[in-house]
């Protein structure tokens, strides 16, 4: 199962997911409010979406366990989905993994994205929808004179142009959405908190899990922070290396973020060396 990064697609797996389709069953999705996807239940939380996935897994009849690919934030979904259905997970690999020890700017000062939790409880996943999950129309016309304001026109920006023409016009589409800018997770924070907490100290969280682990080798980060943040990312995806007592951490060569973009055969080649250790 395939989990894509925030703001983006189930179609920016196209490099991957046919590859992956030569030795094994392999699915992607969108999460609520992306691409085809309804929004679901508000607010759309990582525990949201974890117990969505759940359900649909189920629902579509796709038995497990499940290898979990996630890349950047849907690292995070994947590892979330591992801790709360060890029975129904057969691996892990995390493509350059989103950490709750990341950290953001705020009044151009660093943070930790965790610290800035404010002691919320987080709500429960509901299985329900009611009128008030979806998009009103005040919020659509708020929407739309944003995207008329500072997004304008979508285009398709690298890694992207490395997708498929196909997938590069579903892009352009799922760009198009108002949907796509709607709120996202508005408790990530305490989410990040709770999850620091339950795995701080603890040696290999996800046990003898079959994991690896890919983090990218070019740097994106502004040229004063550059630096510290490489460093520190480089730590956070040795750290997640450690989450298993059988995780690896592989330095995919010429790749940034989007490793399933830049050398998509890393991923693949990652996804089929999981299946292999698992089965054993």
């Amino acid at each position: 199962m395939l989990s894509a990064g925030a703001g983006d697609f189930s179609f920016d797996w196209a490099l991957v997911q046919p590859e992956v389709a030569k030795f094994t069953r392999v699915c992607s999705y969108d999460r609520g409010g992306e691409a085809w996807s309804d929004f679901g239940p508000k607010p759309r939380t990582i525990y949201q979406e974890v117990f969505d996935l759940e359900r649909l897994l189920g629902a579509g009849g796709e038995r497990g366990p499940y290898v979990l690919v996630g890349q950047s934030l849907g690292g995070m979904v994947a590892r979330v989905f591992a801790m709360q259905h060890p029975e129904q997970t057969a691996g892990l690999v995390l493509v350059d993994a989103f950490s709750e020890d990341a950290r953001i700017s705020v009044s151009g000062k660093l943070v930790r994205i965790r610290e800035t939790a404010k002691g919320r409880a987080i709500p429960s996943p509901r299985a329900s929808v009611t009128p008030a999950d979806s998009l009103a129309g005040d919020e659509v016309r708020s929407i739309r004179q944003f995207m008329d304001q500072f997004v304008g026109q979508p285009r398709i920006e690298p890694p992207f142009d490395k997708l498929p023409a196909a997938a590069e016009r579903e892009r352009l589409w799922a760009l198009s959405k108002p949907a796509h800018y709607a709120e996202g997770d508005d408790y990530l924070a305490e989410i990040t908190a709770q999850i620091h907490s339950e795995t701080s100290g603890v040696s290999h969280p996800l046990g003898d899990l079959p994991l690896v682990v890919l983090e990218r080798t070019r740097d994106e980060y502004p040229p004063d922070v550059a630096a510290e943040l490489s460093r520190e990312h480089r730590e956070q995806q040795q750290w997640l290396a450690a989450l298993s007592s059988r995780g690896e951490l592989i330095s995919v060569a010429n790749s940034g973020h989007h490793i399933q973009l830049d050398q998509p055969a890393a991923v693949v080649d990652a996804i089929r060396t999981v299946i292999n250790r698992s089965r054993r």
